[in-house]
């Protein structure tokens, strides 16, 4: 029997509502209609009407999710007035700048030789003893990472003000709420996209409330659905990447808004950006917004070659370093979340055209790894993408492949944002030959504007994490590790907490305001929304594979513990607690059996995730 679904038809359908999107349909809701409402882009659905153009976020508000963001916003500001945007909430200008290289104050972190020698020369250079607070400001800050022009928003609340602002224009529709499955196809042409189906099992059985998501068909699909996108994701299976491209950089951004106690010394408009610990590898930021807020966490990269990284521990240590803790003492949690960042940059660019689809934002290669930002670039290409949009509409023209090529790839390639990520390409290929060789190499590609680099190999995660065994080895002897991993298995609890304990890492004191539980994080932090009737998006390839698998990153890496031990060693996920952050699906340490360069983890769309009242 034919299942029969429902399909409606439509101008433009987007993927995903973040800053690449906003900035598409703010350019293009602009251009639709003149100041008496006459339509001046035509929809050929709906003739005489202007462009119907819909989208769609798997996420049940717009909201959603934790980052705060520093940025030049070259895009913002040429999308809106000054007066614009300081009515964003929780927005305000950078009027101060830091760099911090945080030494370790309790001795736990794994340092090599190099950095061992950069510590001893600093305390050298103090005198006797290392500084009270265990930290060095530099004294200079490389113009490529200044931001002093720049503004300190809140992601959330930056896309929660632009969504608004769209849906009271009346002329676009954004449905929260409603994953999109996969593209749909007629040939090599993309001609819509299919929404998930409902009602049905977690395995994806149907119920008897079964309804399948709907076909919506659209001359142009245009895909801004992230890193860890299912529509994005099935793009670069179906059509590869060009030559020389590749995903293998990745992090996990974990994040924390808090309220500042009242005597933290920070005002609105500070910048702090950190590293050196809790491991070297691990950067960190402080962004204080107005009324004493502030955006506190770290990146996690796929250079840190830990198979039992546990992104909000290190979270802690990180807040509690004596440097930062002086201004995060007494403060309050008010919001948490986590992210996977696609760190690639253009070397992660897939296809950004076909015919009847286009690509944009940090899925599309957009994101500048030199200069870490990635908010701004990605409203430019939405941006850019419009303008062409705007163009063919006009002259008449399809949205094919050749077409998109000459009008929003060629606007891309002329632009500031492909110029600098053209700079920024090979700025950390250093990191994966060492930490110090990438402090080097950045700060090389920095000064020499993408001139000299320091080489790299760069390889997928999978192909570089190291078993427990052998990180751990110098710290703790084998057999011992594998009772640690034996009896954490039979507790259900990820490893990573025993072997932070056992080497040398101490307990965080919770305090119930800003050192919290994990568990608890996700109840203070945010709101797990995970509505029933959907299937899990994360499954396992080959549960075989994950059975045999000794270190299960998986787990260790799950930003909100929705991945837990299982009783046969297959690991179990529960959608309750997924904040759809994606991290399982590139931390990963086994490859999939057909795609060397995918993981064992599908991520695939699903409802839900971490929402919080100030993002």
């Amino acid at each position: 029997m034919t299942e029969v679904r429902s399909t409606m038809e439509t101008d433009i359908v987007c993927v995903g509502f973040g800053p690449a999107t906003g900035g598409f349909l703010t350019t293009l809701s602009r251009a639709m209609v003149d100041a008496q409402g006459n339509t001046l882009l035509e929809s050929r659905v709906m003739p005489g009407m202007p462009l119907q153009v819909l989208c769609y976020e798997r996420a049940d508000d717009l909201s959603f999710g934790v980052s705060g963001v520093v940025s030049r916003a070259r895009a913002l500001r040429a999308s809106f007035t000054p007066e614009e945007l300081a009515s964003v909430p929780m927005a305000t200008s950078v009027t101060r700048e830091e760099v911090l290289y945080l030494q370790d104050p309790i001795g736990a972190s794994r340092r090599s030789a190099g950095v061992r020698a950069v510590d001893a020369m600093l305390d050298a250079l103090k005198g006797a003893l290392p500084s009270a607070d265990h930290a060095l400001a530099l004294p200079w800050i490389p113009p490529f990472l200044q931001k002093h022009d720049g503004m300190i928003f809140s992601l959330g609340q930056l896309n929660q003000w632009v969504g608004s602002q769209l849906m009271g224009s009346g002329l676009v529709q954004i449905w929260p709420g409603m994953p999109v499955q996969e593209p749909l196809y007629n040939g090599d042409r993309v001609i819509g996209v299919r929404l998930v189906d409902q009602g049905v099992e977690r395995n994806g059985a149907p119920t008897g409330a079964y309804m399948p998501g709907m076909d919506v068909q659209a001359a142009l699909t245009v895909v801004g659905d992230g890193p860890v996108g299912p529509v994005g994701q099935q793009l670069n299976q179906r059509f590869g990447f060009p030559k020389g491209h590749h995903q293998r950089e990745w992090a996990i951004g974990m994040k924390a808004v808090v309220e500042l106690a009242p005597d933290c010394g920070l005002e609105a408009g500070d910048v702090l950006h950190t590293f050196g610990y809790p491991e070297p590898e691990i950067f960190g930021f402080l962004y204080v917004h107005p009324d004493r807020m502030a955006s506190v966490g770290i990146f996690i990269p796929s250079w840190f070659d830990s198979p039992a990284r546990t992104a909000y521990r290190y979270l802690q240590h990180w807040m509690t370093h004596p440097r930062l803790w002086k201004h995060l003492k007494g403060s309050t949690m008010q919001s948490w979340g986590a992210k996977t960042l696609q760190e690639s940059g253009r070397r992660g660019e897939p296809h950004l055209v076909g015919h009847g689809y286009a690509r944009i934002g940090e899925g599309s290669g957009s994101t500048n790894v030199l200069t870490g930002s990635g908010v701004d670039e990605a409203w430019a290409t939405g941006v850019q993408l419009a303008e062409a949009v705007i163009e063919l509409t006009k002259a008449g023209k399809p949205y094919t492949k050749e077409n998109l090529e000459a009008t929003y790839v060629a606007r891309r390639r002329a632009s500031w944002v492909d110029h600098d990520a053209g700079v920024a390409e090979r700025a950390r290929d250093g990191f994966n030959a060492g930490f110090l060789r990438g402090l080097v190499g950045m700060g090389l590609t920095g000064l020499t504007r993408g001139l000299v680099n320091m080489p790299g190999k760069v390889v997928p995660p999978h192909d570089r994490l190291p078993s427990l065994e052998r990180y751990y080895g110098d710290r703790i002897p084998g057999e011992e590790i594998r009772e640690i991993r034996r009896r954490c298995l039979a507790a259900g609890l990820p490893v990573h907490d025993a072997l932070m304990d056992r080497s040398g890492w101490p307990r965080i004191e919770l305090d119930g305001a800003l050192l919290v539980s994990h568990q608890d994080a996700l109840l203070m932090g945010g709101k797990v929304q995970a509505a029933g009737g959907f299937a899990d998006h994360v499954t396992f390839a080959d549960v075989a594979t994950c059975a045999g698998c000794g270190e299960q990153v998986c787990i260790d890496g799950c930003s909100g513990q929705a991945i837990m031990p299982g009783p046969d060693g297959v690991p179990v996920f529960d959608r309750e607690k997924c904040i759809h952050c994606g991290v399982c699906m590139w931390n990963c340490s086994k490859p999939h059996a057909a795609d060397a360069e995918r993981s064992n983890v599908r991520f695939a769309a699903g409802s839900g995730g971490l929402h919080s009242p100030i993002n």
